[in-house]
C-alpha cells in the first residue's frame, strides 16, 4: 500500500512535537469557531467594519441641522460671526444639536454655554498650541465669572494690555494684587510692544532702566501721596536699578 509522504514524515516526529502539533491543530479549530460565532458574517464586506453598521448609522434620526438653517432666523448673527475669529466655529458646536430646535423653534430651546469648562476646551493654556492662539490660566483668569459675561462669543476680540496681562501672567498678577502697587497698571513700568501679544519671546517688553523711574514717586521730595517710603537717590544703592534690590510686584517683602 502506497503511503504518503506526510505520513512517513509524521511517523519520524518525535512523540513530543507530535502531541503539540495536536494540540495547536485543535487550538486554532477552537480559535476559527469562536470567530466565525463572534465576527458578522458581514464584516469586512466595505472596510474593517460591520457592513449592517452604515444602514444602522443612516436609520439614526437627525441630531444636526447644519450651520444654514442657522442663518434662516439668526442672519445678523451668523453675518458678525462670519467676520470674527470663530468663523470657522460651526454654530452646533457651542449650541448643540439643533434638528429638533428647527422643527420647532418655540418649545426647543438652545443654550449657550455658560460653564466654566467649556470654554478653555480650546483656551486653557498649553505651549503646543499655535503661535498667537488666545489662551488663558482658567483657574486665575476670572474664575468667578461665565467667559460669555465678558466676551462676545460671535466676535471674540483678542487680549488687550494691560488688560488682560494676567491671561499668561497670572502668578504675577495674583502677587501684585497683595501690593501697595496693586492699582498701578503694568503700562506704567512695562513698554508693552504689540508683537508681545503675538510672540511674546520674540518681542519683550521692557523694564525700567534708570533709579530717576522709580524716583518719581520714591525719591525724598517727590510729589505723591502720604505715606509712600521715600529715599536719598544720592546714598540709597547708588550703584543699582531699584528693581534689582526691590521686587516691584510686591515690594512690602523686601
Amino acid at each position: 500500500m502506497k503511503q504518503w509522504p506526510l505520513s512517513n514524515l509524521w511517523k519520524k516526529l518525535p512523540e513530543q512535537v507530535r502531541r503539540l502539533s495536536i494540540l495547536g491543530i485543535i487550538l486554532v479549530a477552537f480559535f476559527l469557531m469562536i470567530r466565525s460565532l463572534l465576527i458578522p458574517s458581514d464584516f469586512g464586506k466595505f472596510g474593517h467594519y460591520r457592513a449592517s453598521a452604515v444602514e444602522e448609522i443612516a436609520s439614526l434620526p437627525m441630531q444636526y441641522a447644519g450651520q444654514m438653517a442657522c442663518v434662516e432666523c439668526h442672519e445678523e448673527t451668523v453675518t458678525l460671526k462670519g467676520k470674527g475669529y470663530h468663523k470657522n466655529v460651526a454654530c452646533e458646536i457651542c449650541h448643540g444639536p439643533a434638528a429638533a430646535h428647527t422643527r420647532d423653534p418655540g418649545s426647543v430651546k438652545l443654550t449657550a454655554p455658560r460653564g466654566r469648562g467649556y470654554c478653555p476646551i480650546c483656551h486653557e493654556y498649553l505651549p503646543s498650541r499655535p503661535t498667537g492662539f488666545p489662551q488663558i490660566v482658567s483657574n486665575s483668569h476670572n474664575p468667578m465669572k461665565p467667559c460669555i459675561s465678558c466676551h462676545n462669543p460671535h466676535d471674540p476680540k483678542p487680549p488687550q494690555t494691560p488688560k488682560e496681562c494676567s491671561a499668561c501672567h497670572g502668578e504675577i498678577a495674583k502677587t501684585k494684587s497683595l501690593s501697595h502697587h496693586v492699582y498701578i497698571p503694568c503700562t506704567r513700568c512695562h513698554n508693552v510692544p504689540k508683537g508681545h501679544k503675538i510672540s511674546p519671546r520674540k518681542f519683550l517688553p521692557t523694564k525700567p532702566s534708570t533709579r530717576e523711574f522709580c524716583g518719581g514717586c520714591h525719591a525724598k521730595g517727590a510729589a505723591g501721596e502720604k505715606g509712600i517710603p521715600q529715599v536719598d537717590l544720592a546714598t540709597h544703592g547708588k550703584r543699582y536699578v531699584c528693581w534689582q534690590c526691590h521686587y516691584p510686584h510686591l515690594p512690602e517683602a523686601h
